[in-house]
C-alpha cells in the first residue's frame, strides 16, 4: 500500500481557455505506471475554461463533481452536470468551459494506448 501525497499546480489560458485552473494530481507517474497520463481533480472557477485540443495516443474522461460545463465534443456543444461523465476517444478533440455560478469540479483520466 503507498499513501500519496497530491500536488496542485495551477494552469492559467490552458491550452488556449480562459483564465485559471487548479489541476490537484492523486497519483505519480510511479503509480500510473505509463497506463495513465493523469489522474486528477481538477477545478475550473466561474468564467475559466479549459480550450479545445486532441489527444494522440490517450484518451480522457471527464467526471463532473460540481457546477454546470459547456463541454465541446469535436465541436458539438454538451452542457454537463454532477454525475455526468464524458470521454474523449484518441484522435478526437475535445475542451470544457464552466458555465455555472460556482466552481466546476470534475476528476479527470487519462488513459494512455
Amino acid at each position: 500500500m503507498a499513501i500519496i501525497k497530491s500536488t496542485t499546480v495551477t494552469a492559467h489560458n490552458n491550452q488556449g481557455g480562459k483564465g485559471n485552473m487548479y489541476i490537484e494530481k492523486l497519483l505519480t507517474p510511479k503509480e500510473l505506471e505509463d497506463k495513465c497520463g493523469m489522474y486528477a481533480c481538477v477545478t475550473i472557477p466561474v468564467g475559466s475554461s479549459l480550450g479545445v485540443h486532441y489527444h494522440h495516443g490517450n484518451g480522457e474522461s471527464y467526471h463532473i463533481l460540481k457546477g454546470t460545463a459547456r463541454y465541446n465534443d469535436n465541436g458539438t456543444d454538451i452542457t454537463l452536470h454532477p454525475g455526468d461523465t464524458a470521454f474523449c476517444y484518441d484522435g478526437e478533440k475535445h475542451g470544457i468551459e464552466n458555465i455555472g455560478d460556482e466552481d466546476l469540479v470534475f476528476m479527470a483520466l487519462i488513459v494512455n494506448k
